[in-house]
């Protein structure tokens, strides 16, 4: 990770990017060889990154269709996915 990403706002990343970047800074702290207040500074960043997937993921979701079918297994139409019927 370079400061360079530090200074984009997460909300102009697109998916890939914010998980690239959300993977990179975990493995940082994973290591455990960065100063505390450097941490800090990349664990909120982590927040606004994972914040940022989450609601893009949440996006996608409700973009989803399941595809009903008939008695005779043909399509017949969609539906939301989160739907029940």
């Amino acid at each position: 990770m370079t400061d360079n990403n530090n200074q984009t706002d997460p909300q102009t990343l697109s998916f890939e990017a914010a998980l690239k970047e959300l993977e990179s800074i975990v493995d940082q702290l994973e290591r455990g060889d960065v100063e505390l207040e450097k941490s800090i500074a990349i664990y909120e960043r982590g927040e606004a990154l994972r914040n940022r997937c989450d609601e893009l993921l949440k996006s996608a979701e409700m973009k989803i269709e399941k595809i009903k079918t008939g008695r005779d297994g043909q399509a017949t139409g969609t539906e939301p996915l989160e739907s029940n019927s």
